[in-house]
This record gives C-alpha cells, structure tokens and sequence, in this order.
C-alpha cells in the first residue's frame, strides 16, 4: 500500500499516461482502427476471427498481441526488477519507446500496418516498465486495472476501512492523464493526422530526458 508517493512516481506515471491514452487515440482514429495500449479487446477480436475462419483478421490482431509482448520483454530485460526504483534504465526505455513511436509515425504515413505494430511494442514497453511500488501495482497504458484499484479503495473507505488517499491521488491521477491524453490525441490527430504520432514520439523522449537529468540530479546530491 502506498503511504508516501516521491513526486517523481506521480509525475513519470501521469506524464506516460497521458501519452498512452494520446497513441490510442490516434491508433483507433487511424487506418487499422485497432487499439493498441491494451490488448484485451484485441485478443477478443483475434480469437472471433478464429472461431469465424476470418484470417486476415487474426493474423493483424493476434501480431498486434505479440508485439505488446514483445514490448513488455524488451522492457524486463532492460529495466529488470518490476519494483519502481530511482536509478534503474527507464531512461533506456523510454529511448526505445521513442524510436519505436518514430517508427510508428513513419509507417503510418506511408498506410503501413507495421505502424499499428510498433505503436503496439512501444504501449507493451511502456505498460511493463511501470509495475510496483510499495505493494502496490502501476500501469500507465490502459485503464482496467486503475478503475477496478479505484472501486476497491473507495469501498473499504465505505466499509469504514479507512481511505488510501496517497494511493487514491495515484490512481486518480493516471486515470484522468489518460482520458486527457485520448482527448488531445483526438484534436491533434484531426489538424495534424499521422504526425501526431510524432508528437508522441518526441513527448516520450522529452520523459526520458527529464528522467535522465533527475536521477543524475538525485545521485549527486545523495553522495
């Protein structure tokens, strides 16, 4: 449970959600129409194909699964240990998250479905590289979870359990940076189109910049 929140969790956790619900946005918008910050409604969608025999439908669905996977792979073998600790390689990542989204852009432009793919990996790196922190889950690109922690905490304070409110100022947090991240990914993809994928891109670098700097920051000043 979270008692004590160090301003550079909120901050990071609101910053990347705001970006995630942004990419979905746009991806929904996009030629494909698929969502790729999550991949429950999408291994839906692929295992309808498969019951329908509809197997261009499965083959671009079930890739778009994989390759969230294969995100959240890069990301464990890059960050390592889930518990969320000034110091580890989210600054590396987040590099990685920014190419991939660059990669996106690119793709989308030329109508490419691999854009879809690397949105995809980009979202699956980012979801795996925000875990835990004092017991207590983090994800940053999908809503499920933050929603279902939000009912739990609100209803043991109900139950005259005491209320979280460090930990309910997280998750609200994060819910409210994706749902304004969707928001505007919406208007700017309708002025800008595809290079508001870009956008994306250079917002995850400017994260990992303002990471980078930190912790350098908080090193130095520990010794």
């Amino acid at each position: 449970m979270i008692h004590r929140l160090p301003i550079w969790i909120i901050l990071g956790s609101v910053l990347l959600a705001l970006n995630a619900g942004f990419i979905n946005s746009v991806a929904l918008l996009s030629f494909a129409n698929n969502a790729v910050s999550h991949v429950t409604g999408t291994a839906t969608i692929a295992a309808d194909a498969l019951v329908r025999g509809h197997w261009q439908t499965l083959a671009n669905t079930g890739l778009i699964v994989i390759c969230f996977l294969l995100g959240a792979i890069i990301s464990g073998a890059i960050v390592g240990n889930e518990a969320l600790r000034m110091g580890r390689r989210y600054g590396v990542a987040l590099l990685l998250e920014s190419i991939l989204l660059a990669l996106a852009w690119y793709g989308f432009r030329q109508g490419a479905f691999y854009a879809e793919l690397c949105a995809s990996a980009a979202c699956g790196l980012q979801n795996a590289m925000v875990a835990t922190y004092s017991g207590s889950v983090i994800r940053t690109t999908h809503l499920t979870g933050i929603v279902s922690d939000i009912g739990s905490t609100l209803g043991n304070f109900f139950a005259g359990r005491g209320l979280l409110k460090t930990q309910l100022k997280l998750q609200s947090a994060i819910l409210f940076a994706f749902l304004g991240g969707a928001a505007v990914g919406s208007v700017v993809f309708q002025y800008w189109y595809y290079h508001a994928v870009l956008l994306s891109s250079l917002w995850v670098l400017f994260v990992a910049g303002v990471y980078v700097i930190y912790s350098q920051k908080n090193r130095y000043s520990a010794q």
